[in-house]
Parts: structure tokens; C-alpha cells; sequence
């Protein structure tokens, strides 16, 4: 077939195409609002979401949340669980309203919120009061600053690690689990491996044949892809138990709400600053680090940038609609 023949074919391989593409693995981080406490302009309260295999997954909860997710495109009735690492309004008060909307939309399935003790008891008080007729499952699971996986499914866990903040606060991590191995086509058929064999070579498993022989999994298959992590620090100040928490992973968000000539406000607030970011992420090995949670007195962040690359090149700034495949570093 010649280029113009194909060219032709592109609008009926196009619905083919979107679904493998939409059956591809997915590991993908949306910034929602990389701002602190104010509002502004340029920049919302903070809030994420994280698409693991079309299963979407929120990281805090600021005002604005929910419209951010609409302007994505991001699926309500994909949403499982949320989680909120601190008490502080910036990061939570989006809550009541994305919880009420997903009644509004006879949302089914269950949603978990992952939240201290304090916040269970008042939005689990808040939504009977505004939201009793919902149609899905409102779960509440109690986290504390002790570090404990608190998620796991098929494909990912979740687990806690406390940061240094005026209240309560936790940082979490997200690990992709081991993934399974890749058949290599010529060599199974070369052997004959049965077709109900193929998830076992996948899983490692080497093959006995009918007469006994044993084939190495080795030759019939090829390495698993690499899993990947992703570490979620707002709010702290500079903390060595954040640097052990997060060490190694592929990818760490880090609040950098000040610059270096605010690094006396970051302590007494307990902030960290671009630089501090950096540090962290230089000390831990990760690969890259993202930043956010600007002060509202920035109206340009790239200076946080600059003073975070100096000690950090792999870096980058967090911006409303972001999508950012973290499959690819």
C-alpha cells in the first residue's frame, strides 16, 4: 500500500487506533492547582490527580478542584479514592463540593477519602448534613503520621510518610508493583508453548514440554518493563525523613513555596524553599522533581526554577493542566 492509499484508510483506523491507544498502560500525573493558601490569577489551591490504568486517583482537594477536572476531561466516575495529607484549607476545601457533585451525577461506585481523624469526623458530619441521598458508597479511612501503605490493588500501593508542617501532615508514595514480563512471539511458537501457558512465562515461569525438557523463561521472553513511583511532599519544611521517605523514586513533587530570600519565612512557617526542593531531591536520588505550591507573592515562578537547578537540573515548574506522563523520564 502506498502513503496516499493509507492516508485514506486513517479515518476508518481511527476509532482501532484510539482503542489500543486508550488500552495502553497509563501512569499519568494532572496538576490541577500548584498554588498555596490565596487563590490568585495564575494559580489555584492544590490538588492532583493521578490516572493509573484509568483508575483516577485524587492528591488533595483545594477550592476548584472539580472545575479543573472538567476542563481535563477527567473521568468523575473513574474517581476512587482521594487523598489529603494535611488539614489545612488549601488543601481540602474542594471536598464537600467534588463529593456533593458526584452524587448529582449518580456516581455508582464507591469513593475511599484518605484523611486524619479530625477530617473524617467533619466531612463525614458535613456530607450527611448537605448530602444524604447519595447514590455511591462514602468511605473514610482514618490515616495517621506513623508510615503505613494505606491503598494497594493490582497494580500500585500507596504509603504514608510524615512531613515537618504546623499541623499533622503526611507525604505519600506511589509505587507501581513489578510488572510482568514480555512473550517473545518467534521463540513460543519455535518451542510450541501452549497458549494457556502465556501468562505463566509472563510471570516468570519456565516451560516443561511434553517430553519433559525444561526451556528457560529466559529464552522466551523478554525483561518486564520498569516500574515506576511517584512521591507527593506538601506541606514541609526541609526534613531528612523526607529525603529517607522518598529515596529513589522516579518522580517527587515538592512544595517550593518561597525563594531563597524568603527562607527565614519558609522555617518560621515551616515552608521550604525552591533550593531546599532541590536538596531533597539531590540527597534522595530521585530523578525528577517537580515543583509547587508557589507563594502568591511570585507573579513569575522560573526564579524558583533557576535557584532549584542549580542544585537539581532535573527540574521542573508544576502549571494548571498539566499532564505529565510519568512513564517517560
Amino acid at each position: 500500500m502506498d502513503f496516499w492509499s493509507f492516508q485514506k484508510k486513517i479515518p476508518t483506523l481511527a476509532p482501532y487506533i484510539k482503542r489500543y491507544l486508550n488500552r495502553m498502560p497509563r501512569f499519568e500525573l494532572n496538576i490541577l492547582g500548584c498554588g498555596s493558601a490565596t487563590s490568585t490569577l495564575r494559580h489555584l489551591p492544590t490538588s492532583q490527580v493521578l490516572n493509573v490504568r484509568d483508575n483516577v486517583m485524587m492528591i488533595d482537594c483545594g477550592e476548584g478542584a472539580q472545575l479543573e477536572m472538567r476542563r481535563r476531561k477527567l473521568k468523575f466516575s473513574r474517581l476512587t479514592n482521594i487523598f489529603i495529607s494535611h488539614l489545612h484549607g488549601d488543601h481540602c476545601f474542594g471536598l464537600p463540593g467534588l463529593l456533593s457533585t458526584l452524587a448529582l451525577l449518580q456516581k455508582s461506585s464507591s469513593v475511599t477519602v484518605h484523611i486524619f481523624e479530625d477530617g473524617a469526623e467533619m466531612f463525614s458530619s458535613m456530607m450527611d448534613y448537605f448530602c444524604r441521598d447519595r447514590c455511591y458508597e462514602l468511605r473514610f479511612n482514618v490515616i495517621t503520621k506513623e508510615p503505613r501503605v494505606i491503598y494497594e490493588d493490582s497494580a500500585i500501593t500507596v504509603r504514608t510518610f510524615p512531613l515537618r508542617h504546623r499541623v499533622p501532615a503526611v507525604g505519600f508514595v506511589f509505587e507501581e508493583k513489578a510488572k510482568m514480563r514480555h512473550v517473545n512471539a518467534e521463540a513460543v511458537r519455535t518451542f510450541e508453548v501452549p497458549q494457556h501457558f502465556m501468562n505463566s512465562l509472563r510471570q516468570g515461569m519456565d516451560y516443561v514440554t511434553p517430553a519433559g525438557v525444561v526451556i528457560p523463561n529466559e529464552k522466551l521472553t523478554t525483561a518486564a518493563d520498569a516500574s515506576v513511583s511517584y512521591a507527593y511532599a506538601s506541606d514541609t519544611t526541609y526534613s531528612e525523613r523526607v529525603i529517607q521517605a522518598v529515596e529513589g523514586v522516579d518522580w517527587l513533587y515538592h512544595e517550593a513555596t518561597y525563594g531563597d530570600e524568603c527562607e527565614a519565612q519558609a522555617r518560621q512557617r515551616f515552608h521550604s524553599t525552591a533550593r531546599q526542593a532541590a536538596m531533597v531531591a539531590k540527597e534522595a536520588g530521585v530523578k525528577q522533581l517537580i515543583l509547587g505550591h508557589y507563594s502568591s507573592r511570585y507573579t513569575d515562578a522560573r526564579p524558583l526554577l533557576q535557584q532549584a537547578q542549580e542544585v537539581f537540573p532535573a527540574t521542573r515548574l508544576a502549571n494548571e493542566g498539566d499532564c505529565i506522563d510519568l512513564m517517560n523520564y
